[in-house]
């Protein structure tokens, strides 16, 4: 059997020598090919001894955004969370705490985290830590997954949220600032539009393999390993991340701590660009915040089946896919003109939505009609996200850039707790009145969008 497989064996050893002997040369025309330009090592923004090593670094990012992702996909605080606390028998209740958690508990520390980082001379061992973490969250999820139920498994499935959101922060921070020292301003949207492009393909193969049955009947042990699944792609990004090639940058020279974090929020009442930024911003949560709420009028109007369920997953792969390199390389032109098209296409889903739950409510319940408009919607917020992403980046330099992401992080998380109480609306206005709240939102954040200088 061994010297059968002997031939088989020697050529793998020959290939992968193969591909270590020219690394360089394939590194290099992999990333030509991904940035699609002829001036492909164009280095901009960046300093010229980081210049030779964008090549390696944009690969090395594009991956670990790539399994990071997928590790989102299959930790989705909108379906697959909701799903496994449901399965274990945890209190409805809790799940209304999910996304709130997830999102705000990611972005209201960063103040404070952006006080050590700013220390940092090299920033990508916080994301490697922060990757580690969130596997270690997820992992110990699914064990409770595995051995408790009812109430106990809920507190405790929550308290690992806050710990894996805790954990993410600590990525939003470094992340941000290591792409600003890597990758040239001409490359950072493309880079990002890859990698929703990416994670999107595998979300939708995840999705439709669910509704052709082929993962289970969704039973709490599918979920349990998909929460496994999930921690050893954190860990395999942390790895990859670990190999950047960062150049040391500028520290504070240990002038920090939380006190001097906090007079940071000076930067809104001297700097008139961020601020309308951070306002554009707030108002284009509409994006994320409708998500949730068509899955619930999905729910009223259809039913909770998986097939339902892994519909809107498919859409929202599908929607990344689609969109991810377009928003990308367009965000490299003008990111601000991204985020105002990617608002306006956010508030009409929101705006048709409601004319058909007043004119035609019986269209809701067609099984096409909320899921083709969930696509629809994953399109404009994939466009929000790049967009932002891209232009804060793109807007500060050096330790300016850390201070941005942390303000604005660390508000808008505020700003997700507070518009959280919107919801408190329901029983007053329905759920396609909260739709037509959040829509209105999406126009007026476009227009404050317009309102933004252009940075690229």
């Amino acid at each position: 059997m061994l010297l059968t497989a002997m031939p088989a064996i020697i050529r793998a050893i020959d290939l992968v020598g193969w591909i270590m002997a020219n690394r360089q040369t394939l590194t290099d025309d992999i990333y030509e090919k991904l940035v699609n330009d002829e001036d492909a090592r164009a280095c901009k923004s960046i300093p010229d001894s980081a210049c030779q090593e964008v090549p390696g670094n944009f690969l090395k990012t594009l991956f670990s955004q790539v399994l990071s992702k997928i590790g989102d996909a299959l930790v989705n605080p909108k379906i697959t969370l909701p799903w496994l606390m449901q399965s274990v028998g945890a209190p409805a209740w809790m799940l209304g705490w999910l996304v709130p958690i997830r999102e705000s508990g990611s972005m209201l520390p960063q103040l404070a985290i952006a006080s050590v980082v700013r220390t940092l001379e090299i920033r990508k061992w916080v994301w490697v830590l922060g990757s580690v973490l969130q596997a270690l969250a997820v992992l110990g999820i699914a064990v409770v997954a595995f051995t408790l139920d009812g109430a106990a498994a809920g507190w405790t499935m929550l308290a690992l949220v806050v710990v894996f959101s805790l954990a993410r922060g600590l990525g939003s921070v470094a992340s941000k600032d290591v792409l600003g020292k890597t990758i040239p301003k001409p490359r950072r949207g493309t880079l990002n539009g890859w990698a929703e492009t990416a994670a999107g393909l595998i979300t939708l193969i995840v999705a439709v393999l669910l509704l052709l049955g082929v993962l289970g009947e969704g039973s709490t042990q599918l979920y349990a390993l998909g929460f496994v699944l999930a921690a050893a792609v954190w860990v395999g990004a942390g790895a990859v991340y670990a190999g950047i090639r960062e150049q040391p940058g500028e520290t504070d020279g240990g002038n920090n701590g939380l006190k001097q974090a906090f007079a940071r929020m000076s930067v809104l009442a001297s700097d008139a660009p961020f601020r309308h930024f951070l306002i554009a911003r707030s108002l284009l949560l509409c994006s994320a915040l409708t998500s949730p709420f068509i899955v619930v009028l999905a729910h009223q109007e259809m039913n909770a089946a998986i097939s339902m369920l892994a519909l809107f997953m498919a859409a929202s792969g599908a929607g990344s896919l689609v969109s991810g390199r377009f928003w990308g390389r367009f965000a490299d032109v003008s990111s601000r003109n991204v985020m105002v098209r990617a608002g306006l296409l956010s508030a009409l889903v929101g705006l048709i939505i409601f004319a058909i739950g007043i004119l035609r409510s019986d269209w809701l319940a067609h099984m096409w009609v909320l899921p083709l408009l969930y696509f629809v919607l994953s399109i404009a917020h994939q466009g929000v996200r790049l967009g932002r992403k891209t232009y804060v980046v793109n807007l500060g330099e050096g330790n300016r850039r850390t201070d941005y992401v942390s303000v604005g992080n660390t508000l808008i998380g505020v700003m997700l707790l507070v518009t959280g109480f919107i919801s408190l609306l329901e029983p007053l206005i329905g759920v396609s009145g909260i739709i037509l709240i959040l829509s209105i939102m999406g126009l007026l954040g476009s227009w404050m969008s317009l309102r933004l200088p252009e940075v690229e």
